[in-house]
């Protein structure tokens, strides 16, 4: 893979030794490919955005444990959403609304955001109206108590945000499940979702109305007021809720609705991977990889 100037030429010499010195043959170069394609750790170039320069300014907790950001992909690519990324009290300023992603430990990342003076921030602005949406750990995190008698994650018990009425238990067992579910928080009511749930821990909220209802009618999630919570990832992907989205903060600025509709996640992943594999085929011998594959099936 060539991740340099793209040109295989330069490389020749170099292939030339490889296939001397190993006996392999060399089956092609790819040339580095600019395609948009989910990155998979924290690493992520899309984490340093940190300023959004669009009509909606939409604030991601970066958290320090951050999973699955791949989440608010569709809204970084609507053209009325600003996405940027914030670690810090100071930098979390008066965004139009807060987002708490997924994480690999809720409670250490929730004690780093106490201890950073982020929870308070956020808090603040809670308080102040802005809406605020938390996604599987951060969803956690909203509520008002977690407690890990097992010691999955921390171990404890310690106070949540307090933000929803919602109680979190974790244990051993890991939830993993593809849902379909119909979004009920009014704001975004009717949207539908797909996506799918990974998470340690139950969550409880009782007497709160639920964010979303899963197609075999359970609940999920909760809402209160402005702050609302779901353990689903992948809530953006369809389309349906970034346009609710979209149109609900545009309008709370005073603004009109975008008129032109986003391409849905999945059609645009779609055509992401297209231009990848016809890059590959372009590049490599692809009848010595078939000839090999066909010789490794009989084998």
């Amino acid at each position: 893979i060539n991740k340099f100037r793209g040109d295989a030429e330069i490389l020749r010499p170099g292939l030339a030794m490889l296939e001397e010195r190993t006996g392999v043959p060399v089956l092609g170069v790819v040339p580095y490919t600019p395609v948009d394609i989910d990155d998979e750790d924290s690493l992520s170039d899309r984490l340093r955005q940190s300023t959004a320069h669009k009509p909606v300014d939409i604030a991601v907790l970066r958290l320090p444990r951050i999973a699955n950001f791949t989440d608010f992909a569709p809204l970084e690519r609507h053209e009325a959403l600003g996405v940027r990324y914030v670690s810090g009290a100071a930098a979390l300023g008066a965004p139009d609304m807060i987002l708490l992603p997924g994480t690999k430990n809720t409670m250490d990342d929730l004690l780093w955001m106490r201890q950073n003076g982020l929870e308070a921030a956020v808090k603040r602005r809670a308080a102040s109206g802005t809406p605020v949406l938390g996604i599987c750990g951060g969803y956690q995190m909203l509520g008002q108590r977690l407690s890990d008698p097992d010691g999955v994650e921390h171990g404890g018990t310690m106070a949540g945000m307090g933000l929803l009425p919602c109680e979190t238990v974790f244990a051993p067992g890991k939830v993993r499940t593809r849902v379909t579910a119909t979004v009920q928080a009014p704001p975004f009511s009717g949207a539908r979702v797909e996506g799918y749930e990974i998470h340690m821990g139950r969550t409880a909220c009782g007497g709160a109305a639920p964010f979303s209802i899963l197609a075999d009618g359970r609940p999920d999630g909760a809402v209160q007021g402005n702050v609302c919570g779901t353990y689903l990832h992948g809530l953006f992907d369809s389309g349906e809720l970034t346009e609710k989205l979209a149109d609900w903060l545009l309008r709370r600025k005073g603004l009109s609705p975008a008129s032109a509709r986003p391409e849905s996640h999945r059609a645009y992943q779609e055509r992401q991977f297209d231009q990848l594999a016809s890059a590959v085929r372009a590049s490599l011998d692809m009848e010595a990889i078939y000839r090999a594959m066909e010789g490794f099936q009989h084998g």
